[in-house]
């Protein structure tokens, strides 16, 4: 017989939320993860004083209302705004693209003027073949060559005219002096960090981690009536049909003996030569006075098997690799594939507990039916 109603493998905010919210309703969760430690890649560390992104930047924001009242029941969040700023040789711009940039790059001071020089540089291509034809039919030479090109091919490791135009579907232009990053009502950084939201929501249930589910469910294969499974979905299969392509990131954290660095939580440098794509100070975002800071230089890098998968490579052929691991999932009847890597898609957090809240929903009503 069953010890748990629901085996979670991976204790990040997917697995967080659903197994928060069957665990209020009274149901037996188990939550298991190969890292040591939970929460994930919005897992954050207290360094003197500093909460470290140790995966990257995550800045929290939604425009529902419903999401944000629920995030808010396991912290208080501050009123960072997200507003980056990007390196581009010695100058330096806002984003996202605006007035203020308009200004930098051309020093015209109104929207009409700042559209009339995207217009006369737009190369306009009716069905453009890549991500270079795609970029200048929409904005031009000046702002493809600067703040597009170079960030877009360290990014995912090709040149732009390697990519397929449907990366950047629109690129989107505020013709008002705005540098708020995001158009979502609510935005903030939790105060305390992300890891202390993913413990209060594991609150109640048992928690293993250095635990790889594979070796787990040999060793423990009747523990659940079902497995909610937030890792790969290839991976879960053994690759049998191949692996399914990502983009990975390694982290380079230094602690310097400064008050502040670069003034911003996040720069972005756009050139290729530079072989990072952005630095974080992580104090900023939460609006630090420590009298050191800690920085962290992000590296794109090629992925492989045995190392962590950030960004999906969603073309025609991972796409039909997919449908497929998603044909043979509908077979796995007591196993269900959820979060970023379980449906291959890159999720933004609002959208990341959505779609546990709807899963925990649906398997409540489930049980619900005669």
């Amino acid at each position: 017989m069953a010890k748990y109603d629901f085996l979670v493998v991976g204790a990040g905010l997917f697995g967080g939320a659903f197994a928060r919210e069957m665990t209020k309703h009274g149901k037996r969760c188990i939550v298991i993860d190969r890292r040591g430690h939970i929460a994930g890649n919005i897992y954050t560390e207290n360094v003197c004083g500093i909460n470290i992104h140790k995966y990257g930047a995550h800045i929290f924001h939604t425009s529902k209302q419903a999401i944000w009242d629920y995030i808010n029941q396991f912290a208080g969040f501050n009123h960072y705004i997200n507003s980056p700023v990007a390196v581009y040789e010695d100058e330096i711009y806002n984003l996202p693209f605006n007035m203020n940039t308009f200004h930098k790059l051309w020093g015209v001071k109104t929207p009409s003027e700042a559209l009339a020089m995207i217009e006369s540089q737009r190369i306009k291509t009716a069905d453009p073949k890549n991500l270079e034809e795609q970029a200048l039919s929409l904005v031009g030479r000046d702002i493809y060559e600067k703040l597009i090109k170079g960030y877009t091919e360290k990014q995912w490791g090709k040149d732009c005219r390697e990519l397929p135009a449907a990366i950047i579907k629109r690129l989107p232009l505020r013709f008002t002096y705005d540098n708020n990053y995001f158009n979502d009502c609510y935005q903030g950084i939790p105060v305390g960090g992300y890891t202390a939201i993913i413990q209060k929501m594991l609150s109640g249930c048992e928690v293993f981690l250095n635990t790889d589910y594979s070796g787990f469910n040999k060793q423990n294969p009747d523990i659940a009536e079902t497995m909610v499974f937030t890792g790969a979905i290839d991976e879960f299969f053994n690759y049998q049909y191949g692996a399914l392509e990502y983009r990975s990131l390694t982290f380079e954290t230094e602690s310097l003996d400064l008050e502040n660095y670069q003034g911003n939580a996040v720069v972005n440098f756009t050139e290729r030569k530079i072989l990072y794509t952005r630095i974080i100070e992580h104090k900023h975002f939460e609006f630090g006075k420590q009298e050191k800071t800690i920085i962290t230089r992000e590296y794109p890098r090629s992925w492989q098997p045995g190392i962590e998968a950030y960004y999906p490579v969603c073309d025609k052929k991972n796409i039909a690799l997919y449908e497929r691991y998603q044909a043979a999932a509908l077979e796995q009847k007591s196993v269900i594939f959820a979060g970023r890597l379980g449906s291959y898609q890159y999720l933004d957090m609002d959208k990341t507990i959505e779609n546990a809240l709807a899963l925990a929903g649906k398997c409540l009503e489930k049980e619900r039916l005669p």
